[in-house]
């Protein structure tokens, strides 16, 4: 079946469609009915049905005659070990730390809270939890102790499963003393602590509330799956974004385990037993449905890499992942591909590898601009696929289906919404936007299954932050536009939509444009106060490898190619060349807290910041160029 005939068979009997992909998974309680309208655009999933994601992830392969089949690669350049891990050597390991958590008390419903680098050990944590019903919270690994202690305050952990330490290129980060931190700042205490001890850094452990990783299963017995409601909460993510408390994004456990196995197939064209890989970590979106649930729950080998694109130990590292483990499908952000371009802009690496065993590039996280999908394209030779989520979502709204049917791409589009999602472009006061003009991104009630039903413990929150600015639709916080062939172009955070003199213009649009210098290799684009136009546009663009010209000359360009490609009505005038830019780990720029720096605003330091230091230079790039407020 092709794209079209299945979304418009989505269309016409969503039950069906959902119900129909159910049957991919193994129930203890098959749903009889998938939707169920809770009213006050309030829905849930599969919600009759009982199930458990650690059987449908693990025991079921074993079960089935594949526990011989390699579930997860470990790869990691920091520390040169590698290993495999078979599905039944999985089953092994987290029904023995399951069984160790159920005898500490750990029952269905508890919540614990995982603070793990990029080991194995974190998706045996994780999917010990869901062996047990209990709801997870990974906190991404040398999060700030101020933050830890946020999440356990909100989410109340009955248990914390960490690291002695992570693992950077140059230094160890030791998790122990932050976690220490966090658990005297927070009001809520656990009842205890499982630290992992790394040969990096063997942490004290704190008598009476402390065990180690491998002590405390001793003389446990291993613990079986424990069923629960398809409504269960199988996790719980917070995304804060620069200011506010976190919001805790919550999981059902059911809708979950639908959804993402039919990407693994329809999105990412893999089939059971292939290796998928997605190059990011644990502590994000990505790394819970792409490095741990989805790719287990097909059948398929992940990899978990501890590295980086470059400097782990160069920008070819990634190369040889794909060769050596014959990865099917890759998965990254934008960014990661602006990095190894920036550090070897002719591709030198890639002719030490044979990448025939690559099918195709994902990309999401960020806008993944025109010129570095074609940069990819030539250096790889496969299709690159943007494809944009969120979150809050799980899994993709808009991508290429290449497992239904591979459409054509169109660089600088994620491609199509998926079966589940209704897309619709609107204006400031909800109306449906024709094809072509740029409106925020909103989609219509309910919201596919796996998304998420509410906010943890906030439920008011939820409403209030998705639901209500456009009614009966789900508020996604991107602005951008549909074409008259239906993809979908993604421009901008709305946020970043910027208002020149009575002009809505596309940050993401002039970042394209710049993007395409030749000696630009990555940039962002802001919208800061002007008493006269309201806003005006700076460019920082960070220069590729090698290159020395002036820097007048290069941000002089800039200003031409923005004024020959978007006309003088964006006013763009000032741009600067940084070294770097603020990112969040992940790989995100910090436009909105740039855009404070420059306007002189004062502002919460983003806690998924990578270099505090990075601001400073902002700083001080802002006022070479005349921004006092810098």
């Amino acid at each position: 079946m092709g794209y079209r005939a299945a979304y418009t068979r989505w269309q016409n009997d969503p039950d069906a469609y959902w119900l129909e992909a159910a049957q991919a998974i193994d129930w203890d309680v098959a749903p009889t009915q998938a939707l169920f309208d809770r009213g006050n655009n309030s829905y849930e999933w599969f919600a009759d049905a009982q199930v458990n994601t650690c059987y449908n992830a693990v025991d079921r392969h074993v079960n089935a005659g594949n526990g011989a089949r390699t579930a997860i690669i470990y790869d990691s350049p920091i520390t040169g070990r590698k290993s495999k891990t078979s599905f039944a050597e999985l089953q092994q390991q987290v029904a023995g730390f399951a069984g160790g958590l159920a005898a500490q008390g750990i029952t269905k419903g508890d919540r614990v809270i995982i603070y793990m680098p990029m080991v194995p050990e974190a998706l045996v944590a994780m999917l010990a939890c869901a062996r047990l019903g209990a709801i997870h919270s990974v906190v991404f690994g040398g999060f700030a102790a101020h933050e830890l202690a946020v999440r356990i305050d909100d989410c109340t952990p009955k248990a914390i499963i960490a690291a002695s330490c992570g693992l950077e290129p140059n230094r160890v980060v030791k998790y122990k003393p932050l976690l220490d931190g966090a658990i005297e700042q927070a009001a809520h205490k656990p009842d205890f602590c499982v630290v992992l001890q790394r040969e990096e850094e063997v942490a004290p452990l704190t008598e009476g509330r402390d065990l180690d990783w491998f002590d405390f299963q001793h003389g446990t017995s291993p613990a079986d799956c424990v069923p629960v409601e398809g409504t269960h909460p199988a996790y719980i993510l917070y995304t804060s974004g620069t200011t506010g408390a976190p919001k805790g994004v919550v999981r059902p456990t059911a809708g979950h385990l639908v959804a993402l196995n039919w990407t693994m197939k329809n999105i990412y064209n893999v089939d059971p037993g292939d290796v998928f890989w997605a190059a990011s970590d644990v502590g994000w979106v990505v790394g819970h449905s792409y490095i741990c649930y989805a790719p287990l729950i097909h059948g398929n080998t992940t990899v978990v890499f501890e590295g980086k694109p470059v400097g782990t130990p160069d920008a070819g590292t990634f190369w040889r992942v794909i060769s050596e483990h014959n990865v099917r499908s890759f998965f990254t952000a934008p960014t990661a591909f602006r990095a190894i371009k920036r550090e070897d802009p002719n591709g030198e690496f890639r002719k030490d590898y044979d990448l025939s065993c690559l099918r195709a590039l994902y990309l999401a996280g960020e806008r993944a601009d025109p010129d570095t999908i074609e940069w990819a394209q030539d250096l790889l030779g496969v299709p690159v696929y943007d494809h944009w989520w969120q979150t809050e979502t799980g899994w993709t709204i808009a991508g290429n289906p290449a497992g239904l049917e591979a459409l054509p791409v169109k660089i600088g589009s994620p491609t199509v919404p998926m079966p589940g999602y209704d897309v619709h472009i609107l204006d400031e006061g909800g109306r449906i936007l024709p094809a072509g003009e740029l409106g925020a991104i909103a989609i219509k009630l309910p919201l596919p299954p796996g998304t998420l039903p509410t906010l943890w413990q906030a439920n008011d929150r939820f409403h209030k932050s998705y639901l209500n600015t456009f009614p009966g639709y789900y508020e996604t916080g991107d602005a951008g536009m549909i074409d008259t062939d239906g993809y979908l172009y993604i421009m901008a955070r709305t946020d970043d939509v910027i208002n020149v003199a009575g002009h809505r213009l596309s940050t993401g649009g002039m970042e394209e444009v710049l993007a395409g210098h030749p000696d630009v290799a990555e940039c962002a684009v802001v919208g800061v106060a002007d008493p006269l136009k309201g806003q005006n546009a700076v460019g920082f663009v960070c220069l590729t490898k090698g290159v020395d010209r002036p820097h007048s000359e290069i941000t002089a360009e800039c200003v031409q190619r923005i004024r020959d490609q978007i006309g003088p009505v964006a006013a763009f005038k000032k741009c600067v060349v940084v070294d770097r830019l603020p990112k969040t780990r992940s790989g995100k720029i910090l436009r909105a807290t740039m855009v404070k720096i420059a306007d002189g605003e004062t502002f919460k330091m983003p806690a998924t910041i990578d270099d505090p230091a990075i601001l400073d230079e902002i700083r001080d790039a802002l006022k070479t160029i005349g921004y006092a407020g810098g």
